[in-house]
């Protein structure tokens, strides 16, 4: 069977994701998923390209928490032709008859959504989660899966130990198959224990050039279709890395895909922002521009942007923009931002605006949106449709790891203004 033909057989979902506390505040008015990204992208942007790159044309978005804009976000960008059986559809939460409960986890969400998969035919779920940076084809994924007559196949890939206590870590012998799994394991003994061992990693065809010797879950999940809907009709089965992979293992056949590509899990603001500054480099973990597998994301038909007397180095520049007589050094600036005379940016993430300003429509004294005259911005983060004003530093001047003020705070010491907010003139942060 074709790489084409199995893909007919799969059933794509994407997790919109939950509240996001810990990449507040960029999660303050938006779901995970919805987040920017690069400039012009959004975080579910990389998920559902996959899927398409793949030749997965059947996919639903699962959406809940702040909603709004990821809904709009997937209904604006992902149409395919009226002839084409293809779709990426969101499934919003909804209260129905017998059911007064919102998602409760990963699982009861695909539980609380059977009615609206089971009017599709396939045989397989492809589970996503849609907060990672990462490329991959799913076609092996399933290729494997279906090879090697596996009902639950779970998505790994290396990590260091710092990492582990954030994720699922699957415990796997010489075939692959999941003996057993840990939902973030805290106890030290117990991480250490996870550790994999030189000869395991050659036995089992593992690599790594950056010491990274703990296998976690991508949160990327391929289940036989009747055995998921068996799963969580169960009572129980709420969460998949925390129920339903470990109550798995005894009775399904449970193997691992492990993947040997870049993967990132954008839950920081620390890891939101290094995995973004990443892209201005020179040989970036993730390509925005490789032609294997392209983003696909809202063609927003914005003029080119415009660079007036600008010194301009290792950055990404989005479509739309207005950069005048000013600095960027390893920074993204998004869409539609507008930069005055004598602004120096390094090391920056603008995620650019919504609208263009028009200046002669605002009040006289209103800070006009976009980056004022002479500031300096260095190691920030700042979020769409801000404002502000001229002689502006935002450099961490008190050098805070965490800290709240008013229209901003401080996050892993990287300070993040957050949408809409309306920085003074003059004001040091």
């Amino acid at each position: 069977m074709s790489y084409s033909e199995t893909m007919r057989d799969v059933l794509g979902i994407v997790l919109g994701g939950g509240e996001g506390k810990r990449l507040f505040p960029l999660t303050k008015d938006r779901s995970k998923p919805a987040v920017p990204l690069g400039g012009k992208y959004r975080l579910v942007d990389i998920p559902v390209s996959n899927c398409i790159n793949s030749g997965l044309r059947r996919v639903f978005v699962l959406t809940q928490y702040n909603s709004a804009s990821l809904n709009r976000h997937i209904t604006q960008s992902f149409k395919f032709d009226y002839l084409s059986p293809g779709f990426v559809e969101v499934l919003a939460a909804e209260i129905r008859q017998g059911n007064y409960e919102w998602y409760q986890g990963t699982a009861d969400a695909i539980r609380q959504n059977l009615l609206h998969f089971r009017n599709h035919r396939f045989r397989y779920y492809l589970i996503l989660a849609g907060d990672h940076l990462y490329r991959m084809d799913f076609r092996k994924v399933i290729g494997q899966h279906a090879r090697t007559y596996s009902q639950i196949t779970v998505g790994a890939v290396l990590v260091g130990r710092d990492d582990v206590s954030n994720l699922g870590v699957p415990l796997i012998d010489e075939k692959k198959s999941i003996v057993k799994f840990y939902e973030k394991p805290k106890d030290p003994e117990l991480v250490q224990s996870l550790r994999l061992s030189d000869d395991f990693m050659t036995e089992s065809k593992l690599q790594t050039t950056s010491g990274k010797r703990y296998l976690a879950s991508m949160g990327i999940y391929v289940f036989n279709r009747d055995v998921l809907e068996e799963i969580v009709e169960q009572e129980g089965m709420i969460d998949f890395g925390r129920d339903v992979i470990p109550a798995s293992l005894e009775r399904y056949r449970v193997r691992a895909y492990p993947f040997d590509g870049y993967w990132e899990d954008i839950g920081t603001i620390k890891s939101f922002y290094e995995a973004n500054i990443n892209l201005t480099t020179e040989e970036p973990s993730f390509d925005l521009f490789s032609p294997e597998g392209p983003i696909f994301t809202h063609p927003r038909l914005l003029p080119p942007s415009k660079t007036l007397h600008c010194t301009i180095r290792d950055s990404l520049i989005a479509e739309g923009s207005v950069i005048v007589a000013s600095s960027i050094k390893n920074s993204i600036i998004g869409i539609r931002s507008m930069i005055r005379e004598g602004t120096k940016i390094e090391h920056s993430i603008l995620m650019g605006n919504d609208y263009f300003d028009k200046e002669g429509s605002r009040p006289r004294r209103r800070i006009g949106l976009g980056i004022g005259k002479n500031c300096f911005i260095r190691k920030a983060i700042i979020d769409k449709n801000a404002h502000i004003g001229d002689n502006v530093k935002i450099v961490n001047r008190n050098k805070h790891i965490d800290f709240d003020g008013k229209g901003y705070c401080v996050r892993d010491g990287i300070v993040v203004v957050e949408k809409n907010a309306l920085i003074p003139s003059g004001t040091v942060i």
